[in-house]
């Protein structure tokens, strides 16, 4: 997946950051305002059979990443994307030209995912809600960006609120309607 970005005639983002972070959420507001194509890797994963088994302990699928980043390819190549995923690593480095990093308030993020437990008919398990919230308080995803993209394109956004993601949305809308390829 080796392209840069003199060939995209719009930009990539990668939206990441803990589950439920609110990714997913503010992906789909930026998509609506900008047009860009949002493309949740869980779900692109899932409905491409592009999955390895599923995991009892966090009640998820596993990702092919090699399988993703090969799907996603002439996608990227063309840009205009929003990714939206947890996990960036796989991602190489070429494909985007922001990198996101939501962060939320520990006791804000544990709101969440006892609501989902109450909302989503399989819930969270204390595993998996114990898991993800030392992923945000030891700031994970934060450092898996740092080790793998350059400062210049990573940006971090709170996202405790709707308010702070309306916020986000018309901050990265600006930065969209200012991006111009790298020639």
């Amino acid at each position: 997946m080796a392209q840069n970005s003199s060939c995209r005639k719009r930009p990539n983002i990668l939206i990441t950051g803990t589950p439920g972070t609110g990714k997913t959420t503010t992906a789909a507001a930026l998509a609506e305002v900008t047009e860009l194509c949002h493309i949740n890797v869980g779900d692109f994963a899932n409905e491409e059979n592009l999955t390895n088994g599923w995991d009892d302990t966090f009640d998820s699928y596993y990702i092919n990443e090699d399988l993703v980043c090969d799907a996603l390819e002439n996608l990227m190549e063309e840009g205009g994307n929003i990714i939206d995923h947890h996990a960036c690593d796989f991602f190489p480095e070429c494909c985007f030209d922001r990198v996101v990093v939501l962060q939320t308030d520990s006791s804000v993020l544990y709101d969440r995912f006892t609501k989902r437990l109450f909302d989503c008919p399989r819930g969270y398990s204390d595993h998996k809600l114990a898991s993800n919230t030392e992923c945000q308080i030891f700031q994970v995803l934060l450092e898996e960006v740092k080790e793998n993209y350059p400062d210049d394109i990573v940006i971090i956004l709170r996202s405790d609120s709707l308010e702070d993601i309306t916020k986000n949305v018309e901050t990265l809308t600006s930065w969209i309607s200012n991006w111009s390829p790298v020639v």
